[in-house]
């Protein structure tokens, strides 16, 4: 292969697949560089086409422009989640505010905006089928909410704006990424007591591979901190590591508070500028919601329903708690998971470290890639020659029953310093129709943070971790069975309030004694999953599920809260 950069032609592989054992991080930033200017160049096309402004000759070709620079950032942007190692952080910080002026410039660019004003205007809306007048009704809607209805002073407002809001939002990602990843509490044999042995093992394989002074390294990545609020028998310890996990990117190198504060400023000043009184006024409008009303009822009819079960939850965990220490204890927010998780077990004779040894991570995979064969006839087949960007990661090529190709799936389930905590699914590069006619199929990526194998276990996940996985597959699916010929309106490019809509769907199954059926079996005995420990799955699904609920609730309500104020915040974040 040339030494030419992998991303100024097409990709040369089988169904598309990403050319990682070619890509270095030194060809991002030129490569996007080229990748705008090729945009530049074909948005003048659009703007200097003598013929009189049509549906194809200016919607369909700005919804086609761009495709090299699409290519980029589905690479680079998923990456910076993935894999951000230090110079990718440099990288963004140089190419974010450049990429948001590009943005901006063709939102902003008058010409433009009057060739799709005329389509809007004369356009025979007879002749456009449903994705036709989706895309021109989108269209119009994503330029008159960027600006492109702005008079000159404001329009110049609007690109300061979005291109701080663009460094500012990065910033806050980086320091969170930043910050999770030096979140550490190294303990010795006497701090560890009640952790289970799959915890211990984990905890003395990342302090091994660490190199620290003392046998276990409890971190703030999920599997490791879960456990320990889980387990650990010290509170003091717990507490400890609650508050770091909670205060983390709060003071030091990766400080987030005047971030969190220049964040909420400056998207009030660009709803404003826009002509809505708080951000959350302009952000609802393209939602199922609709606006601020609606999304408070909402949050205060469910905040009045969920008390007195949360109520009654707490004040049982209490009685509990008092009970099983043989004093009266208050109970803090480091108490809940480990007192929760021992009345769990009293009541249902259950907990989640019982079913570990049937959820091997392969078992797992091999029961969710089944329940989609089962339900839509999907066919997964393993693609090891497949280059990645970790060792880990594992690539499958997803087909229709028939054997017609829908797409690619990269699965990354295993946590490292340089990625984010937590789950999500993104695009690599999205379903669409190419000017041909051919579809063109996704190229999906679905990451975890399980769990890794030790050197005397696989890795074992808990039922919470199996639900996780089947919610982010849910979101998978919703990309590699899209049929659009519109990017911009393929897989999950859908009203943000229903985008979950498939992963709840899937979800259900979860509970399901025939899914589990299926696939959950002992991984030294190979012994099937006992119906009577189903059954203690399925009593217990909705135990602490109020508070499970107020938590969620306390999510929503202070979102709100910082997006419907309708002054500049100048006061202090943790008293809000």
């Amino acid at each position: 292969m040339s030494n030419e950069n992998i991303f100024y032609k097409p990709f040369d592989t089988t169904t598309g697949l990403i050319p990682f054992d070619h890509i270095s991080e030194q060809d991002y930033e030129p490569a996007i560089e080229r990748a705008m200017a090729e945009h530049d160049a074909e948005i003048a096309a659009i703007v200097s086409n003598e013929e009189p402004p049509t549906f194809d000759n200016t919607i369909v070709a700005l919804e086609r422009s761009g495709s090299m620079l699409d290519r980029v950032l589905g690479i680079f942007y998923a990456m910076q989640g993935a894999m951000a190692t230090d110079g990718l952080m440099e990288i963004a910080q140089r190419v974010a505010p450049r990429l948001s002026e590009h943005s901006t410039a063709i939102t902003l660019n008058r010409e433009l905006w009057h060739r799709i004003e005329v389509v809007r205007d004369n356009c025979d809306r007879t002749s456009l089928d449903a994705q036709d007048a989706m895309l021109l009704e989108r269209t119009v809607i994503a330029f008159e909410r960027s600006g492109a209805a702005l008079d000159d002073e404001h329009r110049e407002r609007y690109r300061e704006l979005t291109k701080r809001l663009t460094q500012l939002t990065l910033q806050f990602e980086q320091n969170v990424l930043q910050a999770t990843a030096t979140g550490e509490l190294w303990l010795d044999e006497d701090e560890v007591k009640g952790l289970p042995d799959s915890a211990l093992e984990a905890a003395a394989q990342a302090a091994q591979e660490k190199g620290g002074t003392k046998p276990y390294l409890i971190t703030l990545y999920a599997p490791s901190y879960m456990a320990f609020m889980r387990y650990a028998s010290r509170r003091d310890l717990r507490e400890r590591l609650y508050k770091m996990q909670n205060s983390k990117a709060v003071g030091g190198n990766f400080d987030n508070r005047q971030v969190l504060v220049d964040i909420a400023n400056t998207r009030l000043e660009l709803a404003q500028l826009l002509g809505h009184k708080c951000y959350a006024d302009f952000r609802l409008q393209r939602t199922m919601a609709g606006d601020v009303g609606h999304v408070t009822t909402l949050l205060l009819e469910l905040r009045k329903a969920y008390r007195p079960a949360v109520e009654r939850e707490l004040k049982q965990l209490r009685d509990f708690a008092t009970k099983h220490e043989g004093k009266s204890i208050t109970l803090m927010p480091w108490d809940y998971s480990y007192y929760a998780n021992k009345l769990r077990d009293k009541l249902f004779d259950y907990n989640e470290e019982q079913l570990r040894p049937y959820f091997e991570l392969n078992r797992v995979i091999d029961g969710v890639f089944g329940l989609a064969t089962r339900l839509y006839g999907l066919q997964f087949a393993p693609v090891p020659e497949a280059p990645t960007f970790d060792p880990n990661v594992k690539v499958y090529r997803v087909s229709d029953s028939d054997g017609t190709y829908l797409g690619s799936l990269y699965t990354d389930f295993f946590p490292r310093q340089t990625k984010q905590s937590g789950a999500w699914m993104t695009d690599f590069a999205e379903q669409h129709h190419d000017e041909r006619g051919n579809d063109v199929r996704p190229i999906v990526s679905l990451s975890m943070n399980f769990t890794k194998p030790t050197a005397t276990k696989p890795s074992l996940l808990t039922p919470a971790e199996v639900r996780t996985f089947v919610h982010e597959f849910g979101h998978s699916l919703h990309s590699l069975l899209s049929q659009c010929r519109y990017s911009s309106m393929a897989g999950t490019n859908v009203y943000r309030d229903f985008v979950e809509l498939p992963s709840q769907f899937m979800e259900n199954y979860v509970t399901q004694r025939e899914f589990l059926d299926s696939f959950a079996e002992h991984y030294v005995t190979g012994e099937k999953i006992p119906d009577a420990l189903i059954d203690k799955v399925i009593a217990s699904a909705q135990f602490g599920a109020g508070y499970a609920c107020w938590r969620q609730l306390s999510f929503g309500l202070l979102d709100m809260a910082w997006h419907t104020i309708t002054e500049p915040f100048k006061g202090d974040v943790a008293l809000f």
